[in-house]
């Protein structure tokens, strides 16, 4: 048996997993809240056809490449609702232990290539990650704004959570940033996100 397709096959049936890793985000709709697997896709997708809008020129497929491994490690850690403090307190360690599990069921070559392209994407320093964060920040206010931000009126967030989770977005693309800044204005206005 070809033993390093064997670990890739276990890896792919691995991260299949993702399927049942439930955001706080919804769907387009509000049916349900969408899992890492179509919440990877979608910004993947996004990656090629936004990728104009980077502040700086930015390689498509290592960003792409980012997008769809960033939260393989919420198979273990679970999805840390972004405004959840005690959550994030802990995130980091949690991801950690699983990018080491996860990322190692793969040959050691593609284990040391995904756990880098994670690492990256984690640090938030190349213009890969800084944009690759502008998506993932960006997708799920898209999504919260077209459904009224209900999800945001749920929660009760407040326009200075939302700040500070996107404190780089800017960084990453000034374009982008501004057409996010416009939708948190509006909700803001509607009484969907908090002003204090």
């Amino acid at each position: 048996m070809n033993e390093r397709l064997k670990k890739q096959t276990e890896f792919m049936l691995e991260i299949d997993k993702a399927k049942n890793i439930y955001r706080q985000t919804h769907l387009l709709g509000y049916e349900r809240q969408e899992n890492d697997a179509e919440h990877s896709w979608h910004m993947a997708v996004m990656a090629f056809l936004l990728d104009e809008h980077a502040n700086e020129k930015v390689d498509q497929l290592k960003v792409i490449q980012m997008l769809l491994v960033h939260d393989l490690v919420e198979i273990d850690a679970g999805d840390t609702y972004a405004y959840d403090d005690a959550g994030n307190a802990t995130k980091r360690q949690r991801e950690e232990k699983a990018a080491e599990r996860i990322f190692n069921i793969l040959p050691e070559d593609q284990a040391k290539k995904v756990r880098q392209l994670w690492e990256e994407f984690e640090a938030e320093e190349t213009p890969e990650s800084l944009f690759a964060h502008v998506l993932d920040n960006f997708q799920p206010l898209a999504l919260n704004d077209a459904n009224d931000g209900k999800d945001w009126k749920q929660k009760n967030v407040k326009k200075s959570q939302i700040l500070k989770r996107n404190e780089k977005t800017a960084s990453g693309s000034k374009a982008i940033w501004a057409y996010m800044e416009s939708l948190i204005r509006q909700n803001i206005e509607k009484g969907n996100i908090i002003d204090e």
